[in-house]
Order: C-alpha cells, then sequence, then structure tokens
C-alpha cells in the first residue's frame, strides 16, 4: 500500500489544526443561527453543511493534491469517482449530526478520514461544541486532543452497560427484542454516527449498533475505535468498511469480551 502523508508529526497536525480552524470558522459560528432545507434523501441540509465541505476541500487540494475528494455533499457520481482515485481519497462529513445541529443540540461533528486502496489510514473527528479531536492513524494508535485514547472499562457483562442503539435504521423485530428483552443497563442515541464510533472508544458507552450509515459517517470513527482497541463488524459478521458508497450496518463495543456476548445475543 501507497504510503500516505500522515506518518509525519508536522503533517498530522496541520491536518488536525487546519480542520479545527475551519470547523471553528464555518460550522460552530453558525450553530444556532442556520435554517435547514430539506434533501431529496429526507435529510437536512444547512449552510454549514455546505460551506464546511467548500472550505474543507479546498484546503485538502491545496495541501495534499494527490488524493481525490469525496463528501457527503458531492453527487454520487463524484463519490463513486472519488472512491476509484489510485492514490486514495478524502471522505469528508462536514457535518455529522445536522439534524441536531439545525435545532440547537450541541452533539454533532466533523468527520475526515483517507482511504487509500480500500483501507482506512487516517482518521479524525471533531467536537467543536466540546473542542474534542478524536484521531488515529493506522497502526498508530488512536488518540483525544493529542494524548493517547485506549478503549477500556471496568464493566465485565453485558447487563451492566451502557449502550449506543439508533432504534430508527433497525429492522422491526430486531428493534423490538431490543426494545422487550434489553440485554443492557441503559441505552442512548445520541444523533452523531461519528461521535457514537468516538465515545464508544472513549468509554463513555460499551456497546454500539446502527442499522445503516454511509461511509462518510463511519469511516473516521471506525479507525479511532480500531485503533484505541475496540472491535467491530455488520450485523452479517463482515468487515464493516468497503470501499463502496452504500449503506452498512454496525456492531461495536469496547473489549473482546463485550462484543462477543453483544454479538452473541444480536444473532440469537
Amino acid at each position: 500500500m501507497k504510503k500516505h502523508n500522515f506518518t509525519d508529526e508536522q503533517q498530522w497536525a496541520k491536518l488536525k489544526n487546519g480542520i479545527i480552524r475551519l470547523a471553528k470558522m464555518e460550522v460552530l459560528a453558525r450553530f444556532e443561527q442556520v435554517s435547514a432545507e430539506i434533501k431529496a434523501d429526507g435529510s437536512l441540509l444547512t449552510e454549514a453543511d455546505t460551506q464546511m465541505q467548500i472550505q474543507t476541500q479546498a484546503f485538502l487540494e491545496h495541501n495534499w493534491p494527490e488524493y481525490a475528494f469525496l463528501g457527503e455533499e458531492s453527487t454520487f457520481e463524484e463519490q463513486e469517482k472519488a472512491m476509484t482515485s489510485v492514490n486514495g481519497c478524502w471522505i469528508l462529513d462536514p457535518v455529522d449530526g445536522t439534524s441536531n445541529f439545525a435545532i440547537g443540540i450541541p452533539v454533532y461533528s466533523v468527520s475526515l478520514a483517507l482511504m487509500i486502496k480500500g483501507e482506512i489510514v487516517a482518521g479524525l473527528v471533531y467536537d467543536p461544541s466540546r473542542h474534542e479531536m478524536f484521531a488515529a492513524r493506522k497502526a498508530l494508535g488512536a488518540e483525544l486532543n493529542n494524548k493517547p485514547l485506549l478503549a477500556q472499562t471496568p464493566k465485565t457483562a453485558l447487563s451492566q452497560c451502557s449502550s449506543i442503539v439508533d432504534f430508527k435504521r433497525l429492522q422491526p423485530a430486531l428493534a423490538t427484542r431490543l426494545a422487550v428483552q434489553a440485554p443492557y443497563s441503559s441505552q442512548r442515541s445520541f444523533g452523531s454516527v461519528a461521535l457514537d464510533w468516538c465515545w464508544i472508544a472513549a468509554g463513555r458507552g460499551q456497546v454500539y449498533l446502527h442499522g445503516a450509515q454511509n461511509i462518510w459517517d463511519y469511516a473516521a470513527g471506525w479507525l479511532i475505535l480500531e485503533e484505541a482497541g475496540g472491535l467491530s463488524c455488520t450485523l452479517e459478521e463482515e468487515k464493516v468498511v468497503v470501499a463502496r458508497v452504500e449503506k452498512r450496518s454496525a456492531v461495536a463495543a469496547t473489549t473482546p469480551a463485550l462484543f462477543q456476548e453483544w454479538l452473541s445475543f444480536l444473532k440469537a
């Protein structure tokens, strides 16, 4: 696999600092001051989504022009073309959690990943409201605000765990089973897929389930959890990451023991 730029600490810092600067300027500055329009797929679009994508693409192309660009707000044709780039492509969600952002709930993020030859090699998720930068590079570990991030929890049984579950996108039978026979102690749904992955990596929840997320939602968060030592797969027990623009389910947990217990419950 082609070596990427971000094993170099200066380049890595430049990328993170650039995204922080743009997120503060284009996203945080618009919080509670935006109106949203409805896209063809029913999701919301704000000025922050549009401007963050435009400015981030310009920043990336100026500094690392060798990589193609795939953004959530790009056309499907543009996304497909970027995914097939020989050198690799950036994958950006300019505002992950637009529904929260648009109504004044401070749970949203900017998610950026670099994919080369079908592998996510670098990823970052920035939470402007909390000034938290989650980041990871393949085989170099995960970090939170430049300090090592390890997926760990004192909880040893699924019944002790807090879960992050998006019920809306689950098959009705599984959603009903979870609601009626919940195997965990409590359940949350925050509305930002990228932050869901990062918060599992940070132990803020211990198990995770989502029925259908796009690659710009999960790419960076998946690598952050992976490099922190957490585990994940789809409901079909496949690897979550694929080099295609398609929706994927996701099952994840903080520790190997919890992952196996959680997956066993879901597959029973």
